[in-house]
């Protein structure tokens, strides 16, 4: 077992616009990870940006405890676009 930090990858591809986890990897830094990554997952040239994150630096809700944790926005109808009227003569928005 490596005594190294856990660095966990997200790659942006040529032809989208946000990152997607794509694993992990040991590393002793951020400049060894980011070239790490490149190796590993970029291999045919797909991505435009790499982002490298430690994983003990995630902080992440429970899946256990997703009713009582996103049972709040429920109530918040401001964030449904239904609650929103569009103006008179706008066609897209």
């Amino acid at each position: 077992m490596t005594s190294e930090p856990l660095w966990e990858v997200f790659v942006r591809p040529r032809r989208g616009l946000s990152h997607t986890h794509v694993g992990s990897l040991h590393a002793p830094d951020a400049r060894l990870a980011l070239r790490h990554a490149r190796d590993l997952y970029t291999r045919r040239q797909e991505g435009v940006s790499i982002w490298v994150v430690p994983a003990a630096e995630i902080t992440a809700s429970s899946p256990d405890e997703k009713d009582s944790f996103f049972d709040p926005a429920a109530d918040k109808i401001y964030r449904h676009p239904t609650f929103y009227e569009l103006p008179e003569g706008v066609q897209h928005l």
